[in-house]
């Protein structure tokens, strides 16, 4: 019984112990208190600079340029819209009222390409009732007077010896001119206009469906090339017109050369257009009518650096600024002063010496660094 007793309160405090708190050793408390900044991290400096190391460089990838100064020309920035280019697009119209009627592939769609002289739809020829009347009554007496002159015609061969040639000519001339006028009026009133595709492009725009009743010169079909547009431009002022040295267009991150074609003699809301042509794989992505930026290179030249406009970022007091690589890890904010140039790159004529190691990829990434 003794032994049974002590049995009985060693399981007692077994039992309770396994109720009290276990705390874990020194070194593996898994608390939720913050982690302990690192020195070997991305932070931001004192004097404003960012510590980067080497491992966060190539994670971020990050890559810069050396500067060089240059002469560079002083450029114009312009806005500017995508036009059709005249010798490279057309319009397609109806020269008759009347009702739409699919053609051979059906009624075309926008950005369906097509050739040159495809039929893209037909219009079924409509007219007043009393017109019908009047042109099948015209149909009917050219019919009677047909028939007529084909008996005279039968007659008159049969008494070829003794009437004479000229006689039997002139009924057979007579009967022909009847046949020509009858077919003439009757394609006139059951005509259809093929409507053909004026030059090889894509379709930019559509607004017929079938059934539709159109009128004539209605705009139906619109078709471009997408390799070769024009661009218009407007400037107020004039003289730029005879300084104008080269010009380019930003797609995105491409960079598209287009030639100057000349300027307009007639103001347009007290702006001169300007017109350029352009062509190019890159202009698949423009569409008519789409405003763009055009920047118009001048003769005069201006001393900088040409730096891309990825490179440009703002800092607390919005200002302007580059990130130069001063030290393997080290990169320092540079307030500069730019010029446009080409939508790509801009001119920093202030703030940069030939020499700096200026950040070209990565540089937002930097910025965000606190």
């Amino acid at each position: 019984m003794k032994r049974a007793g002590i049995v009985s309160s060693l399981g007692l405090l077994l039992a309770l112990a396994s109720f009290t708190p276990v705390h874990a050793g020194p070194g593996h408390d898994h608390g939720d208190g913050p982690a302990a900044p690192t020195a070997n991290g991305p932070q931001r400096q004192p004097d404003g600079s960012v510590f980067l190391p080497k491992p966060a460089q190539r994670q971020l990838g990050v890559r810069t340029l050396v500067s060089e100064e240059a002469e560079l020309p002083r450029s114009v920035e312009l806005n500017g819209m995508v036009l059709m280019d005249p010798n490279a697009g057309g319009k397609v119209q109806p020269i008759n009222a009347g009702r739409i009627e699919p053609g051979p592939r059906g009624l075309p769609q926008p950005g369906q390409a097509v050739r040159k002289g495809e039929v893209l739809a037909f219009v079924l020829s409509s007219s007043a009732p009393i017109e019908r009347s009047n042109q099948s009554a015209q149909l009917a007496e050219l019919r009677a007077a047909k028939a007529l002159a084909d008996k005279r015609v039968a007659r008159l061969k049969e008494l070829a010896d003794t009437v004479p040639r000229k006689e039997i000519e002139a009924v057979e001339s007579e009967a022909a001119s009847l046949a020509e006028r009858i077919a003439a009026i009757g394609s006139g009133l059951g005509t259809r206009e093929a409507l053909l595709a004026p030059v090889s492009g894509v379709i930019a725009s559509a607004h017929v469906v079938a059934g539709q009743v159109v009128d004539a010169r209605e705009l139906l079909f619109e078709i471009v090339d997408p390799g070769r547009l024009r661009i218009e431009a407007l400037t107020f002022e004039p003289a730029l017109a005879a300084n104008v040295g080269s010009a380019t267009l930003a797609v995105g991150d491409q960079r598209v050369p287009l030639t100057f074609v000349g300027a307009a003699r007639s103001l347009r809301e007290q702006a001169l257009p300007l017109g350029f042509r352009a062509q190019g794989a890159a202009l698949a992505s423009l569409a008519v009518g789409q405003p763009v930026r055009v920047f118009v290179q001048t003769k005069q030249k201006v001393k900088g650096i040409s730096v891309p406009v990825a490179s440009l970022m703002k800092n607390p007091a919005n200002q302007t600024v580059v990130w130069v690589k001063t030290a393997p890890e080290r990169f320092e904010p540079r307030t500069v002063t730019t010029e446009p140039l080409d939508g790509i790159n801009v001119a920093v004529t202030n703030g940069l010496k030939p020499g700096d190691r200026v950040v070209t990829r990565g540089a937002t990434l930097i910025n965000q660094v606190r």
